[in-house]
C-alpha cells in the first residue's frame, strides 16, 4: 500500500507507480510482502511491504559492486533462466517506483521507456 493512503496525501496515479514496483519486487524474489516484512504496527500492508523494500535494497546495497545480490534476491525457479543484466534494471526501475516521497517516483511512461530495449522504443521522443 501506497504511503499516501495511510498518511492521507493526495492519491495521485503515483499510487498506481508504487503498486506496480512492488508486484515486480514480488514476482522476481518470489517473496509475498506478507511473509517478508514484520509487522511493526497496526498497519500491517504497509509495514510489510516495506520490508520486502527493505530487504532487497540491504542486498543491492551490501554487495554494490558485483551481483551477488542479484543471484540473492531471485527467486530460486527463475536462476539461469534469465538475463541477469536485464534483471537488474528491472529491480532497480521498480526500487524506483517504490520511493517513499511519491514525487521521487517515475512516472509509468519513464518507466516503460526504462524497460524498453532501445531498438523498440517508440514512447522516446
Amino acid at each position: 500500500m501506497a504511503p499516501e493512503w495511510i498518511s492521507n496525501h493526495p492519491i495521485t496515479s503515483k499510487v498506481d507507480v508504487y503498486s506496480y514496483g512492488v508486484v515486480v519486487l514480488e514476482m522476481v524474489t518470489g517473496k509475498s510482502p506478507m511473509t517478508t516484512g514484520s509487522q511493526v504496527s497496526g498497519i500491517t500492508g504497509e509495514m510489510e511491504q516495506r520490508g520486502l523494500v527493505k530487504w532487497v535494497r540491504e542486498k543491492m546495497n551490501g554487495n554494490a559492486g558485483n551481483n551477488l545480490w542479484l543471484e540473492e534476491i531471485i527467486d530460486p525457479v527463475m536462476k539461469g533462466k534469465c538475463d541477469l543484466r536485464m534483471m537488474e534494471i528491472l529491480v532497480q526501475v521498480a526500487l524506483e517506483c517504490v520511493e517513499e516521497d511519491n514525487n521521487a517516483r517515475p512516472t509509468m511512461r519513464q518507466v516503460i521507456e526504462r524497460l524498453l530495449p532501445k531498438e523498440n522504443n517508440e514512447y522516446s521522443n
